[in-house]
Order: structure tokens, then C-alpha cells, then sequence
């Protein structure tokens, strides 16, 4: 059984840098692209940023030249380094991950539980 762990989220202030992880987990044979999205109150969620197998990243204008995605892929973890962080960056995130389970005929989405980050100003 597939689980994406998130860790990393938390209350800091406007300016600050916080660093989500996500460690995918279970009978995985691949992992295609990983990323990560947002959810704030009232709004839609958002792709924040992603990165594929290769290493070949997208982000969100909102974020560009502020957030960086990496990932290990030895442990199918994706990480984000969010850094000058501000208010409107407050939002529950998650983690979306492509796999392709041991049982399975092709590639799946799956999501990981979420995280909140909060940013005061």
C-alpha cells in the first residue's frame, strides 16, 4: 500500500524560509513526476511547483525565483525549499506524486495528507 508522508510545515513569519519534505512509501517500482500543491481557505487547489524524473521543474508565477523543488529519487522524496515567504503563501499543502505500484498496469496519482503552512505578517 502507497503512503505519501508530508513533514515540514508550521508557523513562521513573513520573510522566513520553511522546507516541506514528502517521502513516498510501499511497494513502489517508479516514480514519475513528483510535486507539490496548496489548498487556502475558500480557494482552489493550486499547483505550486513540480519536478519530473529527469529533473525538469515547473512552478507557479507566484512562487518562481522564491521556492526551489528537488528530490532524491534513490528514496522517492520530493522536497520544497520555500524561502521569502508571505502571507498570501498561507495554505494547507500537499504533496501529488505519479507511482507506479508493484500490482499495478500503469502510473497512478496519489496525494499525501497535507500540511499546513502559516505565514504572519
Amino acid at each position: 500500500q502507497v503512503q505519501l508522508v508530508e513533514s515540514g510545515g508550521g508557523l513562521v513569519q513573513a520573510g522566513g524560509s520553511l522546507r516541506l519534505s514528502c517521502a513516498a512509501s510501499g511497494s513502489i517500482v517508479r516514480a514519475a513526476a513528483m510535486g507539490w500543491y496548496r489548498q487556502a481557505p475558500g480557494k482552489q487547489r493550486e499547483l505550486v511547483a513540480r519536478i519530473t524524473s529527469s529533473g525538469i521543474t515547473n512552478f507557479a508565477d507566484s512562487v518562481k525565483g522564491r521556492f526551489t523543488i528537488s528530490r532524491d529519487n534513490a528514496r522517492n522524496t520530493v522536497y520544497l525549499q520555500m524561502n521569502s515567504l508571505k502571507p498570501e503563501d498561507t495554505a494547507v499543502y500537499y504533496c501529488n506524486a505519479r507511482l507506479l505500484e508493484v500490482r499495478s498496469s500503469g502510473y497512478m496519482d496519489y496525494w499525501g495528507q497535507g500540511t499546513q503552512v502559516t505565514v504572519s505578517s
